[in-house]
């Protein structure tokens, strides 16, 4: 969008948030024969749509009553008109989804039911999905509700919602597109090394089995079906954000909704939830069950959402630094390590390799510890600093070419900063303690301050020509200073050029 002359970005989003309220605004005067007493913006949640709480009054039967609905503001003209015009035939059909109702004459602006504020996420981070002794937990009886809807959405005749979605039915296309989503996006930028024709040749096979389920199992496909994208309202799940749906395999919603990365649900509570929802389907279809098919589709389409997530995430968090991504990418990992040791990858051996290595990802290891982990680094400046996989963008880098390098003598050539004779040759001019100290003096009080808040994550780097002998010295100095100061923190020595990663703990390393 091109900015008027003069006109600072900040004042043309102003501008269009003024013209946002002004258009729902009019909406709600002609919906509800009233105004608005109060018009608050709402947190986005991904996309370019804007969203609004408007609250005021409503004339029903010559009264008037307090009423509040959500504003949406589009930023798609045909994901807006697939909304309206699917919430209308699914609500009709039975399906709790908000009531739209009135949108603009282009469908890019509309007012809808407001659900409220709570997610089914926000109730499953807080419950354990799992029951106890007693029975089901809430979450767990929430889902299984979920999972029995779900069903009712997807065997809705496709006579009544096929000309209302934009999107062509699920097929290889779309699933190439998404098996390369993973290479370009998640493969690529992580650096991992693969066979492109081997890899492209387990894609092909891939894409041909998932269309083969497709076939079979066709009808409504939410396409983005997470527990996010469900609000509890009145006790009662509905379904939001479905303008992304076209004919494709139901099993895919199911799969993308129980093997969500931060939902860490297990995969026993998986296993009986998807027994229901193969038993509500056959029971709606009037099927018989067939285990054996059911299991390997499901391996399949986990397997695969599991990469197309991995591709998302490599996207927006390893290549656009989100954190919520980044912290998204060890929950995915540890999906992918479940799916590989059960044989979901068999048929593709050069895919199964590859993710034999992603899922050993030193990077995304070591995540697990509850209090901070200081990360040291020794780098080249050459090949630039340090990637910070916490999207935190914070913490220390050290330049240490302002001392005497070894590296320009032949004996110490071949060395790094770990051997003795490269170690003695620093400290035999005194400089390089010196440096190591000031370089404590500074981190110290921002490492006592993150213990003491409870963040997660420090990063610290130590830079120089090579990444070879002054900064591995510095590194290793440092960090092993850092574990026996604070031996509550894990402290992670990474000499990247040297491809080195351990954790340090006081007197030993543990690799």
């Amino acid at each position: 969008m091109q900015l008027p002359n003069n006109c600072e970005e900040s004042e043309w989003q102003t501008m269009d948030k003024d013209k946002d309220i002004e258009i729902l605004t009019e909406l709600y005067r002609v919906y509800c024969c009233a105004g608005v007493n109060e018009v608050s913006r709402l947190p986005g949640a991904g996309s370019g749509r804007r969203y609004f709480r408007l609250s005021g009054s409503r004339i029903v039967n010559g009264q008037e009553v307090p009423f509040s609905c959500i504003g949406v503001a589009g930023d798609s003209e045909r994901d807006c008109r697939a909304f309206v015009s699917l919430a209308k035939v699914f609500g009709e059909a039975g399906v709790a989804v908000p009531e739209v109702y009135v949108a603009s004459p282009d469908y890019m602006h509309y007012i809808q039911e407001d659900l409220g504020d709570t997610s089914l996420f926000s109730v499953i981070s807080s419950n354990t999905a799992d029951g106890d002794a007693g029975g089901e937990s809430v979450a767990e009886k929430l889902v299984r509700e979920v999972m029995t809807s779900l069903v009712r959405m997807q065997t809705v005749k496709a006579s009544l919602w096929e000309d209302h979605v934009e999107y062509n039915p699920f097929g290889r296309r779309q699933a190439m597109w998404d098996l390369n989503y993973f290479k370009y996006e998640y493969l690529r930028p992580s650096g991992f090394d693969f066979d492109e024709d081997r890899l492209e040749d387990d894609f092909e096979r891939f894409a041909d089995d998932l269309t083969k389920v497709s076939e079979t199992r066709g009808g409504f496909m939410y396409r983005d079906f997470q527990s996010r994208n469900v609000m509890l309202s009145q006790g009662r799940p509905y379904f939001i954000d479905f303008q992304g749906g076209r004919r494709g395999p139901g099993v895919y919603d199911a799969i993308s909704f129980l093997w969500q990365a931060k939902a860490g649900f297990t995969n026993g509570f998986r296993n009986r939830m998807m027994d229901h929802y193969f038993n509500e389907r056959c029971a709606i279809n009037g099927e018989a069950r067939h285990p054996e098919t059911e299991t390997l589709q499901t391996q399949l389409f986990a397997l695969f959402r599991t990469l197309q997530v991995l591709g998302a995430y490599g996207l927006r968090g390893l290549v656009e630094r989100k954190a919520y991504f980044i912290e998204s990418i060890p929950g995915a990992l540890s999906n992918l390590k479940d799916l590989i040791n059960i044989g979901a990858a068999d048929r593709y051996p050069e895919l199964k390799r590859v993710c034999a290595v992603i899922i050993s990802d030193v990077r995304f290891l070591n995540n697990s510890h509850d209090g901070l982990q200081i990360s040291v680094f020794s780098f080249s400046y050459k090949k630039g600093y340090p990637s910070d996989f916490t999207g935190n963008g914070g913490g220390f880098m050290f330049d240490c070419r302002g001392m005497h390098n070894p590296g320009r003598y032949i004996e110490y050539r071949n060395l790094t900063g770990r051997d003795k004779p490269v170690a003695d040759f620093l400290e035999e001019r005194g400089e390089v303690q010196e440096f190591a100290s000031n370089a404590l003096r500074i981190v110290s009080p921002s490492v006592e301050t993150y213990l003491r808040r409870g963040f997660s994550s420090l990063q610290i780097g130590f830079g120089c020509t090579g990444g070879q002998h002054r900064s591995v010295y510095c590194a290793e100095r440092v960090a092993r200073e850092l574990a026996e100061r604070y031996p509550s923190a894990c402290v992670r020595l990474i000499h990247r050029e040297q491809n080195i990663d351990t954790l340090i703990t006081p007197k030993k390393e543990i690799k």
